[in-house]
């Protein structure tokens, strides 16, 4: 079975640079304290880790 990953944006992207806003509306999210579940691969890890201080990750099964 696949994992997954349960991420909530948990803080504003106010002051941070725009390569670190695109990654959050790369991931999917519009509003802020969204929550998403995405399957655990390489390149969601990356994007999370880019902007791991604005989220909360969670991994389910």
């Amino acid at each position: 079975m696949a994992k997954e990953l349960k991420i909530t944006w948990t803080r504003s992207y106010i002051g941070c640079p725009e390569t670190q806003r695109a990654t959050i509306k790369s991931l999917g999210f519009r509003k802020l304290y969204q929550t998403l579940v995405k399957e655990d691969c390489p390149q969601i890890r990356g994007q999370v880790n880019k902007v791991s201080h604005l989220l909360s990750v969670e991994e389910i099964d």
